[in-house]
């Protein structure tokens, strides 16, 4: 019998954030310009697990992915027992920032999915100068909500089984069986309520409509991936973003939906490969 190990090391950070001790969970892999990713919302850093693995990428990047505090393999901080966990902005961007001064990370490009889509924005208009760009995948400035979220957290429901349910049509067609079910998987395995705690950031705390003129390309180049299967963050709400923002780069992704890194990494690759192959060029 023969075995492969994957080039992906995953370690602990030991971190005091906001008065709480947090013992962060991130994966890492390649060398090069710091690349740092940021997952959905209920889900976790696995999502990347393609990325990690494609040496076009890790050649010249350093692809780190962490888990937030409640999700993956990063623990609830003690005392999680007496509170309901709700993602905000402040509380967001501040780990984020957090995460990236304690990695001693100088000016990491970061790009984040949904939830992370829409905290990339915030990045850009809090530390325009903290980053060397920022990449956000279904990125939108607000979204209504659209379905009952109280359904993610009751005693009688299975609170993963539904998350997975609510999110399977985010998924576009096209997708290879393997990888839809594992981006699923990672929703079923979810800690109660933290997927309707991320989407308050999402559905409400998150709302950067009226902020975004401030943000600056010419400080933060700003990059905008969208999924045409994508209905929680549309292709038009992406282009709105970018029509608001001047400078900022749009393009819509055929055949992907919500989760374009994990329901079709190699596809995804072809879309990401021209910004990463302009960033890292701009480096030079």
């Amino acid at each position: 019998m023969t075995g492969k190990i994957e080039p992906v090391i995953g370690r602990y950070l030991h971190l005091d954030y906001a008065g709480r001790h947090h013992r962060i969970y991130f994966e890492a892999a390649g060398e090069g310009i710091p690349l740092v990713c940021l997952h959905t919302a209920g889900a976790d850093g696995r999502q990347y697990r393609g990325l990690m693995n494609m040496d076009s990428v890790t050649s010249r990047f350093q692809v780190i992915a962490f888990d937030l505090p409640w999700h993956g393999k990063s623990s609830p901080p003690a005392g999680w027992e007496e509170e309901e966990y709700r993602l905000t902005t402040d509380s967001y961007t501040g780990i984020i920032m957090a995460v990236i001064d304690a990695l001693g990370l100088r000016k990491p490009v970061v790009m984040g999915c949904s939830i992370g889509g829409r905290v990339v924005l915030h990045l850009a208009v809090r530390h325009p100068h903290a980053f060397r760009a920022l990449i956000g995948l279904e990125s939108s400035a607000h979204v209504e909500p659209y379905y009952d979220t109280t359904w993610l957290h009751r005693a009688d429901v299975h609170g993963g089984e539904v998350a997975a349910g609510a999110v399977s049509g985010l998924i576009a067609p096209q997708a290879p069986s393997a990888d839809r079910w594992e981006t699923l998987w990672h929703y079923m395995q979810s800690g109660p309520g933290v997927f309707k705690g991320d989407l308050y950031f999402y559905g409400i705390d998150g709302d950067i409509r009226a902020e975004l003129a401030r943000i600056d390309t010419a400080a933060c180049p700003l990059y905008l991936l969208t999924g045409e299967y994508d209905y929680s963050c549309s292709p038009e709400d992406t282009l709105a973003v970018a029509r608001a923002v001047p400078g900022a780069k749009a393009s819509i992704m055929k055949n992907l939906g919500h989760f374009p890194m994990s329901e079709d990494p190699a596809l995804f690759l072809s879309y990401l490969e021209p910004v990463l192959a302009e960033i890292a060029g701009s480096r030079r």
